[in-house]
């Protein structure tokens, strides 16, 4: 790599504590998550003031086709700069300026970034890391970092096999989100849930039996509108749905674990927003047998992404849960647990807890507003009905979703078998 850079710059970071960040007038501030194989991610990126850019921070703006290199976290993923991009990057990620060719080869950017992306390179960036509690690479181990130079023509042909496989991937992808929120418009359905939309009025009446814990008129107003729905089943709170009280997680320190033996240590941050389990395994420094989950356990995040849901099963393997999570045991008698937990994918769900989540420093619900939550309760048969119907769409989600991670792990494959070849 050190023969094809040009030029190469560090990142930082902003203090959180001082005036330098803003809303989406600014510009674009790249962390590590915003730095894929697929391109650069804006979903959930920060922005700087634009003074903030131009000055202290004008080492570090990337431009057209320069690459941004992740050095520490998700060490080794590199995305291209597109055209008409301004931004910066923070201090997990460095900047290259490619050369425009080496001896007679043209270099596309895009080819060295899909070279550095593959296993092979990702494994030989690996192997130059360095540093024991924070391992990264630093600029001796980017320059030494290796990549095969092929023909243009070549290089040109692996950008477009991997840009139709993400295009391809892409596609799947928006087609699982259509059926994801298929989800939302058949539960609503199925529970014939109407929302009665009427004029915000600036005086409302509550009941001081409606009071619990919180009565400030922007609380008490949200939840005035949620209850004002009609459906013909009976809205029970979850607490008569329970077999024992909630319980909070462990506080425990997540650590590296052997997936074949160790227990699995679920947090919040394991979670999607749809109550998938994500990559990132990890077993706690100590392992508590209170808080072994067992099957049909409902886990409610708290803090930090507050409402979100997750639903144990035996298939997963023993697992313990995090402190920020709280356990709700369902009486099988009254209600199917998945029934609960497919509610909460719903807008009517979402809704509440945009409107009972406390933010003074980080959005967080406690255990008795969970408690207070209201559902609409159908007979078991219609609930078991609807679990089944949830439970396919769910599993067609999760089938295209990996059609579409296989279709680039194929497409890798396929370009590293053209440059052994060609190597």
């Amino acid at each position: 790599m050190g023969a094809l850079i040009s030029d190469i710059s560090s990142g930082a970071t902003p203090k959180v504590d001082e005036n330098y960040y803003t809303d989406a007038s600014g510009i674009p501030f790249l962390r590590v998550q915003n730095v894929t194989d697929e391109g650069i991610d804006l979903s959930d990126v920060k922005f700087i003031k634009r003074d903030v850019h131009n000055g202290m921070l004008k080492r570090s703006q990337v431009k057209k086709d320069d690459l941004v290199f992740t050095i520490t976290g998700r060490i080794g993923s590199v995305a291209v700069v597109p055209d008409n991009f301004e931004g910066n990057i923070n201090q997990h990620s460095v900047r290259f300026q490619l050369k425009t060719q080496i001896t007679n080869i043209a270099i596309n950017p895009r080819y060295v970034a899909v070279s550095l992306n593959l296993p092979l390179g990702q494994s030989l960036a690996l192997r130059e890391v360095t540093g024991g509690t924070r391992p990264a690479l630093d600029y001796k181990a980017l320059y030494s970092l290796k990549t095969i130079l092929p023909p243009t023509n070549i290089q040109n042909h692996i950008v477009s096999i991997m840009r139709s496989a993400y295009a391809e991937k892409k596609q799947k992808e928006e087609e699982a989100d259509a059926f994801l929120d298929s989800i939302d418009d058949y539960v609503l359905q199925e529970l014939r849930i109407e929302m009665l939309v009427t004029e915000e009025k600036k005086r409302f009446v509550v009941y001081a039996g409606e009071i619990e814990g919180r009565f400030d008129p922007l609380y008490m107003s949200n939840i005035s509108h949620i209850r004002n729905l009609k459906t013909p089943y009976p809205l029970t709170r979850l607490r008569k749905l329970l077999i024992q009280k909630p319980q909070y997680g462990a506080n425990e320190r997540a650590v590296d674990g052997n997936p074949e033996t160790d227990v699995r240590y679920i947090r919040i941050t394991d979670i999607d927003d749809y109550g998938n389990l994500l990559e990132d395994w990890k077993t706690a420094e100590a392992i508590h047998s209170k808080y072994l989950l067992e099957e049909n356990d409902v886990l409610f995040a708290r803090s930090g992404s507050a409402g979100r849901a997750f639903i144990y099963k035996n298939e997963l393997g023993k697992a313990v849960f995090a402190g920020y999570l709280i356990r709700f045991k369902f009486d099988p008698a009254k209600v199917n647990p998945s029934f609960v937990f497919h509610y909460t994918l719903t807008t009517i769900y979402k809704l509440w807890v945009q409107s009972i989540q406390r933010t003074s420093v980080q959005a967080n619900i406690n255990s008795k507003e969970f408690q207070s939550l209201e559902i609409p309760l159908p007979p078991l048969d219609v609930q078991n009905q609807i679990v089944e119907e949830v439970n396919r769409r769910l599993a067609h989600v999760a089938e295209l979703r990996q059609e579409a991670n296989t279709t680039v792990e194929e497409a890798k494959e396929r370009v590293e078998r053209i440059l052994l070849a060609e190597g």
